[in-house]
């Protein structure tokens, strides 16, 4: 059986953790070590009490998430952080996070993912980052609203609602790209204007974004942080779950942002 330290030098190695880089920046890797053997792999958007307990009733002794406990800089055990930390430590839960690594991923990327969920083919990368794509971006013929319709019924299967910037009934979307999270800033709408993308779907972003979409004719599809961000965490999980020959499952704790 596999221990957590292994799944996780493995799935390190996998998302190039150590060449690519992070916000803050996050801590990618394994965060909390356990002493059991891996029988039981939960995957989850955030590690949050909700997610670590859940992970428990299921029988999961590692937790793989997107948005792990540790951001950069020291931090404090006391309050939410010190009872996250204490239910792990108290059910021997490892906790694995992967955050840009996760996204900038050529398979197992939220962005791919999201986008080949919605039925569209990327075939380039979107939203640089340093060294990488946090994005991808692809070509089509689709009415607008109808992408935002689908942008919708996903992001209700996950407790969220899409909505979208300003735009005509009869628009199409020639160009578009995705990026999840929290995507949206003047760095992303700019690369938008220089590869000629018209829609953009991502989780969420600023109130100004809507405003300067409509005068850019861009239209931003918001479909949420949460909704947007599931999928990633399922491949990785599924694909530990695979090295170590044991279950997985997805813990579903919606935000509703």
């Amino acid at each position: 059986m596999s221990s957590a330290a292994e799944l996780a030098q493995q799935a390190n190695t996998l998302l190039r953790c150590r060449e690519t880089p992070d916000y803050s920046p996050a801590l990618n890797g394994l965060q909390v070590d356990n002493r059991a053997p891996v029988r039981r792999i939960a995957a989850a958007v955030d590690c949050s009490l909700r997610t670590i307990r859940a992970a428990s009733a299921a029988g999961a002794n590692l937790l793989v998430v997107h948005h792990g406990l540790f951001w950069g800089g020291l931090q404090p055990l006391t309050g939410a952080h010190l009872e996250r930390v204490r239910v792990l430590l108290e059910h021997d839960i490892a906790l694995y996070a992967a955050h840009l690594p996760l996204d900038a991923h050529e398979t197992f990327g939220n962005s791919y993912l999201l986008a080949r969920e919605l039925g569209l083919e990327p075939s380039g990368g979107f939203a640089r980052y340093q060294t990488i794509f946090c994005g991808v971006q692809g070509t089509s013929d689709l009415a607008t609203t109808d992408l935002v319709a689908a942008c919708d019924r996903f992001a209700r299967t996950h407790g969220g609602r899409a909505v979208a910037s300003a735009h005509s009934a009869d628009r199409r979307t020639h160009r578009w790209g995705v990026v999840t999270g929290a995507g949206i800033n003047p760095d992303t709408l700019r690369e938008a204007a220089e590869c000629g993308i018209d829609t953009i779907i991502s989780g969420e972003g600023p109130h100004w974004s809507a405003v300067d979409a409509e005068e850019k004719n861009l239209v931003i599809i918001y479909a949420g942080h949460y909704a947007t961000e599931t999928l990633g965490v399922q491949a990785l999980a599924a694909w530990m779950a695979e090295q170590a020959g044991v279950p997985w499952s997805f813990v579903a704790a919606p935000t509703g942002l």
